[in-house]
């Protein structure tokens, strides 16, 4: 779908920007609820996650003594830019990307590490013993998580020829859902989305019981609710491409909805099913099978090609 609508309203208010953002909160919101029901909890109240955000922007935002003040205020920023950037080479909720270019895959996912790196980078600015444990295991994490992930979506941009994810859309809704032809890439991609989110199992870099909020535990006040803004914008991306890659495509607003819920049940459920896994088996275990599962498929998808080419 295409919207006729002025580029500043595209990307600040809707489908993008403003719109995105309280997408994010709802996410959020459900997470929690489904995850409490499925642990026989009640759970939060719709508005809980907006409360919070709200909460969190009125609040003082204390700077602690031996950080370096600029990078302290900048990098919940440039987080929470990284998103929303990535967000305009994607069709958010079946409309048509902002931008679009051959290559633009490759951009989107660094926009996306963008939040990674900067919670690692806020981690390491403080003095806290907390802070610096968590920076350390969010950056470890991500270097296990991120390469698995990106070779995840590389077997659908090989099968569709392309690497620019408006193409990659209109191809998976034009054939069968590549989650038939691909199960492997599809498993490696959920489970690598939910290692770059830090979603339990994966939740050690913010383990609370053990390092209280990670590398964010000096953040009060507008730097954690950017964040926390900024890890839910992150989610919706991250399930859109997964939908993107994998289920079909995305035509329209309402498919959107179907699919992309779909998809969250299952890593809700997920979340619920597993304890928290130790750091050393949250990257050791990924990074040895994940990285070789999707290094398979990858081998698979190209000799397919290449057998096919011959037989014709």
């Amino acid at each position: 779908m295409n919207l006729s609508l002025h580029p500043l309203i595209l990307l600040l208010i809707f489908p993008g920007g403003l719109f995105l953002m309280n997408i994010g909160l709802l996410y959020e919101w459900a997470d929690r609820k489904l995850v409490a029901r499925f642990q026989s909890r009640v759970g939060p109240r719709w508005f809980q996650p907006f409360a919070d955000i709200v909460k969190l922007l009125a609040k003082e935002e204390i700077i602690p003594n031996g950080v370096h003040k600029i990078m302290f205020l900048a990098l919940p920023i440039i987080a929470l830019t990284g998103a929303l950037t990535a967000a305009l080479y994607i069709p958010m909720f079946g409309f048509e990307a902002a931008f679009s270019f051959e290559g633009d895959l490759i951009v989107t996912l660094y926009m996306l590490s963008m939040m990674t790196l900067s919670i690692g980078l806020a981690g390491a600015n403080t003095l806290s013993r907390f802070t610096i444990i968590g920076a350390t295991r969010a950056l470890t994490q991500m270097f296990s998580y991120e390469a698995p992930f990106l070779l995840a979506l590389l077997g659908p941009a090989i099968a569709a020829g392309t690497w620019n994810i408006g193409k990659i859309n209109t191809f998976a809704g034009e054939n069968i859902w590549l989650i038939l032809a691909q199960p492997i890439g599809f498993i490696v991609a959920v489970v690598g989305l939910m290692g770059k989110l830090e979603l339990p199992p994966f939740d050690s870099p913010e383990a609370e019981t053990e390092i209280v909020a990670g590398a964010l535990t000096e953040y009060s006040g507008r730097g954690l609710a950017l964040f926390h803004i900024g890890k839910n914008v992150e989610l919706v991306i991250g399930l859109t491409l997964v939908v993107i890659f994998y289920l079909g495509g995305i035509a329209n607003p309402i498919e959107f909805i179907l699919k992309s819920a779909g998809l969250f049940l299952v890593v809700t459920a997920l979340q619920s099913m597993f304890a928290r896994l130790r750091i050393d088996q949250t990257v050791g275990l990924w990074w040895r099978l994940g990285a070789l599962m999707a290094l398979l498929q990858l081998l698979a998808i190209i000799f397919g090609r290449y057998l096919g080419e011959i037989l014709r």
